[in-house]
């Protein structure tokens, strides 16, 4: 039992991480139709953020880090993206992956290709006792990070004006237009979360793993995307599911497999994402603009 209930709160940190990813991927997609794999490098200029920043108090150094990321979001999508907002999906992804590889070898310019240290607060190492669970605080920081961006992001999109428009434009961004809904005020505001979900989850990741690399946003768009994909795409609330679901698979299989075969954990994984695509292609959660189009 207490193997388990041990095994039950990784699966929850690390899905609740995953969510994150996946959130940043489903909000754009969501609008633009556009899958942005240039949102791990959002992650990565997270974390030579924090780099660059050095030891200001926490308060200043969180802030700096956000206002870094969402300002290089919303240049993202004013300078990439815009001008090629009517252009077909293909055209959007291959701009995805330009300034995906523009950012990595931008940072291999300035930074060098060498992995680089981070030296944060050694409370993230630290362990308190439950019942004899050993629960790591960084994972109840990860989760109550995540439970307050979700809780705040679904308070915004359901009681704000611009939140509303938001809404509608993933629904049908022509009508919402027709309508009066702003085209370019939407779609920096969506860049703009997704930028302060990927500073979060920069902090968050390098609170774990304290390595900086140019690559380092490679592995969680990875995650962010097959997250997405698994929970349904264009639906928030698939998104979160889909985290959850890879998290909890990846520590089971952390968990369940034989010693010998823990190094192929992530194939088991991925065999075990097709296999619920099988099933539920549309994802576990079915978007309103997918229902629709059925």
């Amino acid at each position: 039992m207490q193997f388990a209930l041990q095994n039950a709160v990784d699966a929850i940190s690390l899905g609740s991480l995953y969510a994150l990813f996946a959130l940043g991927i489903a909000l754009i997609f969501g609008i633009m139709q556009l899958v942005n794999f240039a949102h791990g490098e959002l992650i990565m200029v997270g974390g030579y953020a924090l780099f660059f920043l050095g030891h200001p108090p926490w308060p200043l150094l969180i802030a700096g880090v956000l206002a870094i990321v969402i300002a290089f979001a919303l240049v993202m999508e004013r300078v990439a993206f815009r001008p090629v907002r009517g252009a077909n999906p293909a055209t959007l992804l291959v701009t995805s992956f330009a300034v995906s590889f523009f950012l990595q070898n931008l940072a291999i310019l300035i930074f060098s290709s060498r992995p680089k240290a981070v030296a944060l607060s050694p409370i993230f190492t630290e362990f308190f006792a439950v019942g004899g669970l050993r629960i790591a605080k960084l994972n109840v920081l990860i989760v109550l990070v995540t439970i307050l961006l979700l809780t705040g992001l679904a308070a915004f999109l359901k009681k704000t004006p611009l939140g509303v428009q938001m809404r509608a434009a993933a629904e049908d961004f022509g009508m919402a237009r027709l309508l009066g809904v702003r085209a370019n005020t939407v779609i920096a505001t969506a860049f703009a979360i997704s930028g302060l979900l990927a500073g979060a989850a920069a902090l968050l990741l390098e609170a774990q793993t304290a390595t900086l690399t140019p690559t380092m946003g490679l592995n969680p768009v990875i995650i962010a995307f097959v997250a997405t994909v698994i929970g349904g795409m264009a639906s928030l609330p698939g998104a979160v599911l889909g985290g959850f679901t890879l998290g909890c698979l990846t520590v089971a299989l952390q968990a369940s497999l034989p010693l010998e075969f823990r190094a192929y954990r992530d194939a088991f994984a991925f065999g075990a994402v097709i296999a619920i695509l099988v099933f539920r292609p549309q994802g576990l959660i079915v978007a309103r603009t997918a229902r629709t189009r059925v």
